[in-house]
């Protein structure tokens, strides 16, 4: 485990499971001991070493502070990425009053290793930004998804926003967070749904369905060049409609189609 003396600079990030309160003492024991290995699993996949971070557990809460070494971009990228698959499959082997919801925070700055803890704004900013309600919001909103997560303006930026993940803009919503004394931007993804619709109310998301379903660049499409480029090799295909997806485990593809090309086309 990594020892340092007076403030260094890490990266701070703290996890919370939804609902653990309404959970009978069996399902919070289960939590106990499922949320920790469910992290420690997601940072095998990620190659992070979680030997060296500094856990302080709280029953269904996680606060994990570990000296900035250059693998922030991972743990913004992988980490979530194996988290959010490990959660899919503890879930998917549970009825759904039993899954596991995680909230996600990520921040990073000067942190000391105190007497009681962990000292420094970092681990106040960390800790408002798990309480945010946008990460409660989006839970609500997405009522399938098992993970949503918020980073910190400055670590969104020397991340994501710097080139360093697979990860883009749009895979972020920016939101205000504002709770007692902290005030400040953040990022908020919720991993397998697009941001534009999170926090919105379920009539504005049907709406936009709606206009995806008569979208005029999909209609306007030649259904005779789709025709003709079907059986000549060779032809260019230009998909009017485009879908990325990135996956952490095995995906079984039988009756789908993967095409390779070049989104700027």
């Amino acid at each position: 485990m990594a020892v340092w003396s007076g403030f260094h600079p890490c990266t701070a990030l703290a996890a919370d499971v939804g609902g653990y309160g309404r959970s009978d003492d069996r399902r919070q024991s289960e939590i106990h001991h499922d949320l920790p290995r469910l992290m420690s699993r997601a940072a095998v996949g990620a190659g992070l070493d979680r030997s060296q971070w500094h856990i302080q557990p709280k029953g269904d809460e996680e606060l994990a502070v570990y000296p900035m070494d250059g693998s922030e971009p991972r743990l913004v990228d992988d980490f979530v990425r194996h988290l959010a698959w490990e959660l899919r499959e503890y879930n998917a082997a549970r009825v759904p009053a039993l899954r596991m919801r995680l909230r996600l925070a990520v921040d990073h700055g000067p942190v000391e290793l105190a007497a009681n803890g962990f000292a420094g704004g970092t681990v106040v900013a960390v800790s408002r930004l798990l309480g945010s309600e946008h990460l409660y919001e989006a839970l609500r909103v997405h009522e399938r998804a098992d993970l949503a997560v918020l980073l910190s303006d400055h670590v969104y930026r020397s991340t994501v926003g710097s080139g360093h993940t697979t990860l883009t803009a749009a895979d972020f919503r920016e939101v205000d967070v504002r709770i007692k004394e902290y005030a400040a931007a953040a990022w908020l993804r919720v991993p397998g749904y697009e941001q534009a619709s999170a926090g919105r109310s379920p009539e504005s998301r049907e709406q936009d369905t709606d206009t995806d379903a008569a979208d005029p660049d999909t209609d306007a499409a030649d259904p005779e060049e789709n025709r003709k480029g079907a059986g000549t090799a060779g032809h260019l295909y230009r998909a009017a409609r485009m879908n990325v997806n990135h996956f952490a485990g095995p995906v079984d593809l039988r009756g789908g189609v993967v095409g390779f090309g070049d989104s700027r086309d």
